[in-house]
């Protein structure tokens, strides 16, 4: 059985309107849609990346329990995060998939900050879905450091729409549930 683990971005939960029409689209799937510490404790500003990683790890490994194989992912730093626990250098997270909309390749304008030294990696398929305007990253330098992923890549672009894909739920829900379907 294949369980699909969604983390929201910095600024949002997991009751985030994307999330839950992934959620809807992906029955019967066991989906979990999962906040992390800060947001539980009713705080805004992330916790710094080892603590965000250990709530990925957290969740991953007590989905495993019950799904032998896990897609993990989510909206912009939830799904960064997730790819950080997969791709890990020393104790990778085991997962059979990434899900990663919209994925903040570098802060908005600062494209020398990049967020890419674990893409090389990763072994597992990934599927990435931004807008044309995502100010976090332009299509041709997503396409090109995802490039160096060691598994394989799919790229969905949604035309003229920037960072937070406003209107595209049921989109991304179909895109999702359709490459998901794909793996198993």
């Amino acid at each position: 059985m294949t369980g699909l683990l969604l983390f929201p971005g910095a600024g949002s939960a997991s009751t985030h309107p994307s999330l839950i029409a992934i959620e809807q689209a992906a029955a019967p799937m066991r989906v979990v849609r999962a906040d992390f510490a800060y947001r539980k404790a009713g705080r805004k500003a992330p916790d710094r990346p080892p603590v965000l990683l250990q709530a990925v790890r957290d969740e991953a490994l007590a989905m495993l329990t019950v799904d032998d194989r896990l897609v993990l992912g989510g909206r912009s730093m939830g799904g960064r995060i997730s790819s950080l626990a997969v791709g890990d250098a020393a104790d990778p997270l085991p997962a059979c998939g990434l899900v990663l909309i919209c994925y903040p390749l570098h802060p908005p304008g600062k494209p020398d900050t990049l967020r890419v030294e674990h893409f090389p990696r990763l072994r597992v398929p990934c599927l990435f879905i931004s807008g044309t305007k995502d100010a976090f990253g332009q299509p041709a330098e997503l396409q090109r450091w995802t490039a160096t992923i060691a598994g394989p890549v799919t790229h969905h672009w949604l035309e003229g729409k920037g960072h937070d894909l406003k209107g595209c739920d049921r989109e991304i829900a179909a895109i999702v549930a359709d490459w998901i379907s794909s793996l198993t």
